[in-house]
């Protein structure tokens, strides 16, 4: 198979006006990746060698998004929606190079298995014209079925156009097919648009190939494959397909889960092997978390690096760049942006740590901030390794907090403290008349350069 060269063209040009939405449909997101994000990440499991985008609504934002997941794409607009078939022909010069395989999908089947795309590529290489993926439903009213003979595909014939025999049928099309590269320009330029659209059908190359005396065969694919998208109840419903494929494939890695059904990961969460999760935790983008730790209830993470043995929560939030150690603690109502926290520090509770560096076996005491922000600039606190923050200190940076040094609870510390020293303060209120309105006009100065 990975002799074989492969185009995979995917078709995401449709409006979606039933998700009532100005975002177009495809970019819709399902565990935090665009949906048809999904489809890329299938073809390329499958062995797909080059990516034509077809796009259409919304094509600027299209044109802005898909090189953040996939920047080797080929982009071309269908500027007349006129059918699957023309869509196609959208990319006939990424076609016209010849490519041993010719995958078409659409942007909006997010659930598309990669083995199954395999498969059909397996049954070209074994000398199949044409491959269409279906699958089986005990309720096929509204699908098109899979007419077969011989085992051959003969026809996709419209529910509505079914024959009462064919109406049985619960073989049926899901959209999704693969045609050997040789062959597809010319079934394509032969497809017409004697319909009741006057639109030019993919389909129609099934009946044609077969006039053709070409191999036209189906494979069987499960349900989930064939699963588009078209409204916000349908995003969601495949979201809970995706989280439950997840959460087996994570629990079968050797992660515990207490209530797996109320875990939530996103598409590149990494998680090792005997990592403890319990109930109600959230996994935004840019997650790992190392073997052996803890993760309590109600913890919400994401661009965070958790190490082994660390504990997190429960009601904690990681934010993009917080950086755990091993055997690190950030616990309950505790938020940890930017910041990394080294091996055996413990942040246990009702603390913000921003832009900073809380240095191993550190301890931070409850209610302690770091004052990163003047409202202008964000600045960088670094507390030095053995260090112990009394509960309710505010550390206003930039600021250095030496090692094994001891800072007194209820402090505001303005000034770097030494390595071993005892730093305490109180400031008395001062009240400075137009201050704020400077600051606030410094600010509005810089954004204007």
């Amino acid at each position: 198979m990975t002799a074989r060269s492969c185009l995979s063209i995917i078709l995401a040009a449709g409006e979606g006006t039933r998700m009532k939405s100005a975002l177009p449909k495809v970019l819709h997101k399902i565990a935090g990746l665009p949906m048809v994000a999904h489809v890329v990440r299938a073809a390329q499991s499958a062995g797909s060698g080059d990516l034509a985008m077809v796009i259409g609504y919304g094509a600027e934002q299209m044109r802005e998004a898909v090189p953040a997941f996939v920047p080797e794409a080929e982009i071309f607009v269908q500027e007349e929606r006129l059918g699957t078939a023309h869509a196609v022909l959208s990319a006939r010069s990424a076609i016209a190079r010849g490519y041993d395989d010719v995958l078409v999908m659409f942007g909006d089947t997010p659930l598309i298995d990669p083995t199954a795309l395999a498969d059909a590529r397996a049954r070209l290489a074994a000398g199949a014209d044409v491959v269409v993926l279906g699958f089986r439903t005990e309720n096929p009213a509204g699908y098109g079925r899979l007419v077969e003979k011989e085992g051959a595909l003969v026809a996709i014939r419209e529910d509505k156009d079914c024959t009462e025999e064919e109406r049985r049928i619960t073989f049926c099309n899901s959209g999704l097919m693969a045609i050997a590269g040789a062959r597809a320009l010319s079934l394509l330029d032969a497809v017409g648009n004697d319909n009741a659209k006057g639109e030019y059908y993919l389909t129609d190359i099934v009946e044609i190939g077969g006039a053709r005396g070409l191999k036209i065969v189906a494979a069987e694919a499960s349900f989930e494959n064939a699963l588009g998208i078209n409204n916000r109840a349908e995003l969601a419903g495949a979201e809970a397909i995706w989280q439950k494929r997840k959460r087996q494939e994570i629990m079968l890695s050797g992660v515990t889960m207490i209530a797996p059904e109320t875990v939530f990961f996103s598409y590149d969460t990494e998680v090792d092997p005997d990592v403890f999760i319990e109930p109600n935790v959230y996994f935004g983008p840019g997650v790992s978390v190392e073997g052996g730790a803890t993760i309590r209830a109600f913890s919400h993470i994401e661009g965070a690096t958790i190490g082994p043995r660390a504990e997190v929560g429960p009601f904690a939030r990681l934010r993009p760049g917080a950086d755990l150690g091993e055997k690190a603690k950030v616990g309950n109502f505790c938020e940890v942006k930017k910041a990394t926290v080294e091996a055996g520090a413990k942040i246990n509770h009702l603390t913000y740590i921003g832009d900073a560096r809380v240095g191993a076996g550190a301890n931070i005491g409850a209610g302690t901030i770091t004052c990163n922000y003047d409202g202008y600039s964000k600045f960088f606190t670094d507390i030095g390794a053995g260090a112990f923050i009394g509960s309710n200190s505010a550390l206003v940076a930039p600021l250095t907090i030496g090692e094994r040094a001891y800072v007194a609870s209820g402090s505001i510390i303005t000034e770097n403290v030494p390595d071993d020293s005892l730093a305490f303060g109180r400031a008395r209120q001062k009240t400075l008349p137009e201050r704020a309105k400077l600051l606030r006009q410094r600010r509005a100065d810089a954004a204007k350069k």
